[in-house]
């Protein structure tokens, strides 16, 4: 397999399954699209499930643009038992009795509601962090930790969705958590540290990432399904960047105008709007700001990424594709 011989270029998103390492997915989707250039905008772990942007062919130069986002997350924290890697794959290194409370229903859902808010993290021993080129979780296997730096993130909201005794479809007793947090978040951290908090050790029993961005789990597909649809699962790539967009033909990447107009998906109702000329499309009545980055279309298809020049009143080429982005089915 060549490098570009498929001549696709699109981003799709898989529901990826436990077991499969991102890198995994991404192999199994170069197969299915007969393209090695192929890559993921946002790593989980193989335990984990969820949505996982894909890009395929020059579509993967937008990753440095569909990373960074919030993400929401459903997980299944075990306490009574912590392990190497704080979730489900590492090896048990300690034990301890469970709390009474933790198996209240009105004590979980007011402990859950109270891990929101901003804070300093200290990310897993196993983390892909790479400190002086070496990956945090390498060394870790090779018996080396080390020493990470505390982070800053934000958890923005996490809700208790239920309570599960030992016994009850669980080895241990647990918690299923919803979480909506901030980019560099590590679940299995926050579920090491609400242990800590409680007076017992804990870890990640099942993690499912229902969000990242703008994707939802309800837009992915299978790996099975998608080697089905091919590229009739593409998605489109303006509704992901989450950006204002404006139509333009673009050669070798001219400047734009400041002056052109702008567009965004439409939030309101309908009768609203004061345009509606393509569905789900309304105009922008804000001007743009230094820096902003705005995507072009043209012939439906994604082909630039511009940003305002604020000094100069006009925008100027970030990343443009000379044969476009496909824009899928999400028009």
């Amino acid at each position: 397999m060549k490098r570009g011989d498929s001549g696709l270029s699109l981003v799709v998103g898989v529901n990826k399954p436990a077991g499969m390492s991102s890198h995994d997915v991404v192999n199994r989707c170069r197969r299915i699209f007969g393209e090695r250039r192929v890559g993921h905008t946002g790593t989980l772990d193989p335990m984990a499930t969820g949505v996982l942007p894909i890009c395929v062919g020059p579509a993967t130069r937008l990753d440095a643009y569909l990373v960074g986002h919030d993400k929401h997350y459903r997980v299944r924290i075990a306490f009574g038992a912590a392990t190497t890697t704080d979730d489900a794959e590492g090896e048990i290194v300690r034990t301890g009795d469970v709390p009474a409370r933790v198996l209240d229903p009105a004590f979980a859902a007011s402990f859950a509601k109270g891990l929101a808010g901003a804070r300093k993290q200290l990310p897993p021993a196993y983390s892909a962090i790479k400190v002086n080129g070496r990956k945090a979780c390498d060394a870790a296997r090779q018996g080396t930790i080390i020493d990470l730096a505390p982070r800053d993130i934000v958890v923005h909201d996490a809700r208790l969705v239920a309570v599960h005794e030992a016994g009850d479809g669980c080895e241990l007793p647990s918690w299923d958590v919803e979480f909506h947090v901030s980019k560099g978040t590590y679940i299995r951290a926050l579920a090491r540290d609400a242990g800590a908090a409680l007076g017992c050790p804990a870890h990640v029993a099942a993690l499912e990432r229902t969000q990242l961005g703008l994707l939802r789990l309800e837009e992915c597909v299978t790996l099975e399904t998608l080697a089905e649809l091919g590229d009739r699962a593409a998605l489109d790539p303006v509704h992901l960047l989450g950006t204002r967009f404006l139509y333009a033909g673009v050669r070798n990447g001219n400047a734009l105008p400041g002056s052109s107009e702008l567009f965004e998906r439409r939030r309101g109702a309908l009768d609203a709007e004061f345009c509606a000329c393509t569905a789900g499309v309304r105009e922008s009545c804000e001007a743009p700001h230094d820096g902003e980055v705005v995507a072009v279309i043209a012939e439906n298809k994604l082909v630039a990424l511009y940003a305002y020049d604020e000094g100069r009143a006009a925008y100027r080429a970030r990343c443009v594709f000379q044969t476009g982005v496909s824009r899928g089915r999400d028009l």
